[in-house]
């Protein structure tokens, strides 16, 4: 059977540190036989959740502003789920607030959708407030009854500029031991 988990990349650049992390990550499922798709959520806005739970027993959300349901049906069809997030005044980007709000509301009016899937956050962070995002990510897949998946230290890569973040050696080993310990706990599940 074929395993499939969806990384979901919060940052307004494309191809920032953000992407960078989650590459590694990447690269060891992929390695470990396990198809990855990689999705940017800044190609376009994500609203904020109106809270007016006409999701419930749609599975989708009623806001047909942006690719938020076409996001939850990719959930829905994968295994696992990564979110990663720069980290911004000490917490998420707002995209992946959104994202977590809306996706999350959507899972638990409708029987938490995503339970014993799969789940871990990747961070990057400049200097300091990584913890903070890293466990917005973590209470998201923690209330969806998810399987969260740890690494040999907090997911967090260190750097400023674009690609900085393959300087930290500490945080590229973690994301490498993440992918392998990500797909360990897949296998383990499915077989």
């Amino acid at each position: 059977m074929a395993l499939k988990v969806i990384l979901f990349n919060g940052s307004s650049r494309k191809e920032g540190n953000t992407y960078y992390c989650l590459k590694i990550v990447s690269d060891e499922l992929e390695a470990e036989g396990i198809e990855t798709e990689l999705i940017w959520l800044g190609e376009q806005p994500i609203l904020p959740c109106k809270a007016c739970y006409n999701c419930k027993g749609k599975k989708k959300c009623i806001q047909d502003d942006d690719k938020l349901n076409e996001y939850i049906k990719k959930i829905l069809q994968a295994d696992g789920v990564i979110i990663g997030s720069p980290t911004y005044f000490a917490d998420v980007s707002s995209t992946v607030k959104a994202f977590i709000d809306r996706a999350g509301l959507v899972s638990r009016m409708n029987g938490d959708l995503y339970k014993h899937k799969v789940g871990a956050a990747v961070i990057a962070v400049r200097r300091a407030g990584a913890l903070h995002a890293f466990s917005s990510i973590n209470f998201f897949f923690l209330v969806a009854q998810m399987i969260v998946v740890g690494s040999s230290y907090w997911n967090l890569g260190i750097g400023r500029k674009p690609g900085e973040v393959l300087n930290d050696q500490e945080g590229v080993d973690t994301f490498r031991t993440l992918g392998k310990n990500f797909s360990r706990v897949l296998k383990k599940l499915n077989s």
